[in-house]
């Protein structure tokens, strides 16, 4: 194994879009995959956002075991861009006000979909991963591996957000969409971005300290 430090968890704040493959019921047990739009919780999980009536939404019922697929690849070539493949069971989560909250920040036109009532939200619980970075640069994780750290609270984002990102108002369009131990989650012109620290920082001070780092280079 020869994994980058954090690649894969910096990989899943940079796909705005993934790939999710869950057991077909008819024709049963066939893999049915889906394309959909994914936003990485505090502990760095795929959060989806589907119908209630779409296929993968009965699978998932009937059987939670799913693999996600997450690909980093600008120029279109994704043998060498990075992807990780993840394995694990979804979950349906209740639409709590900080999920929401959170959920909206990275895909805002997803509120027209919450209004119709029939969307519900799933977490997938990560068992193992694979991550392939280029040549060389590859091998399989545990889910309990990707982030030994404990996550912000969402009271805690919430502030740092509202602080730092205030910073960046008037700076050629770009957002704070999320601050986690290891990075911060931008948008420019629609795209999303990932600023990455160089280690995980455990305490608020060093945290607040790369925040101020980013977002100096970005305000300007």
């Amino acid at each position: 194994m020869n994994i980058p430090a954090h690649a894969p968890l910096h990989l899943l704040h940079t796909a705005a879009v993934g790939t999710l493959a869950t057991h077909a019921r008819q024709p049963e047990g066939f893999p049915y995959p889906s394309v959909l739009p994914f936003a990485p919780d505090a502990r760095h999980r795929p959060t989806i956002l589907v119908s209630r009536l779409a296929e993968h939404t009965h699978n998932l019922h009937a059987d939670p075991r799913a693999g996600f697929l997450a690909v980093d690849a600008p120029d279109g070539d994704v043998l060498v861009g990075q992807r990780v493949t993840l394995l694990g069971r979804f979950e349906q989560v209740d639409p709590s006000p900080e999920l929401v909250h959170r959920y909206l920040r990275y895909h805002p036109d997803a509120e027209r979909y919450l209004v119709l009532g029939d969307f519900a939200f799933w977490i997938m619980e990560l068992e193992r991963l694979r991550y392939i970075g280029g040549f060389g640069a590859m091998g399989w994780l545990d889910g309990s591996e990707l982030d030994p750290l404990p996550p912000l609270a969402a009271s805690e984002e919430d502030a740092l957000i509202a602080e730092f990102g205030q910073r960046l108002s008037g700076a050629g369009g770009v957002v704070l969409l999320g601050v986690d131990r290891y990075g911060a989650d931008l948008k420019r012109n629609g795209a999303r971005h990932r600023f990455a620290f160089d280690n995980g920082r455990a305490d608020t001070d060093s945290l607040r300290a790369a925040l101020a780092v980013c977002i100096e280079r970005h305000a300007n």
